[in-house]
């Protein structure tokens, strides 16, 4: 696909990404996300952005019909944990001893913080407690949570590698 087919896909992405997401964006926890690493150089906002947009373009590509509201918010709040987790003094109590396991736990932590801001469905519910699968036992249960956390895998290898090559980076901007 030429650059054009690249532009025409983010377009659309970063348009259901604020038709759907808005108040998400606009969130202070969301917003201070900028100020935390994720994978890499990439920001947990950016990254959680950059999952959401890859998610949709997933789910452009499969024959099968997706919950595109539900996709972008649990994508958006997958790891809407709100500390760093790169720093062992930030973090939450319950989390001190076990720092080395924020990968398995950090799933849980970002439900529960999603679930105090934001009235979330149960596919959103899903998608944010899954999207660690095979690390979290149970796999996800809906198609959405599955595009989701293929696409989280993807963009933080890319991420970790240092190839994304700014792609889907706003830089600081709100989408």
């Amino acid at each position: 696909m030429g650059q054009t087919g690249k532009a025409k896909r983010r377009k659309y992405a970063y348009r259901k990404i604020r038709d759907y997401g808005q108040d998400i964006l606009e969130a202070e926890g969301f917003r201070n996300s900028q100020h935390s690493i994720q994978h890499g150089n990439v920001s947990v906002r950016e990254h959680s952005i950059a999952v959401a947009s890859c998610a949709l373009a997933i789910s452009q590509a499969l024959p099968f019909r997706f919950h595109e509201r539900e996709l972008v918010r649990g994508a958006l709040l997958h790891d809407y944990f709100l500390y760093d987790w790169h720093d062992k003094k930030v973090r939450p109590e319950h989390l001190l001893e076990f720092y080395k396991l924020h990968g398995f736990a950090h799933p849980k932590i970002a439900l529960d913080n999603a679930r105090k801001e934001f009235k979330l469905t149960k596919r959103e519910e899903d998608i944010i407690v899954k999207h660690m699968w095979p690390l979290t036992v149970a796999p996800p249960s809906c198609r959405e949570a599955w595009v989701v956390t293929m696409a989280d895998k993807y963009c933080s290898l890319l991420e970790t590698l240092r190839i994304r090559r700014g792609e889907y980076v706003t830089d600081g901007r709100a989408v």
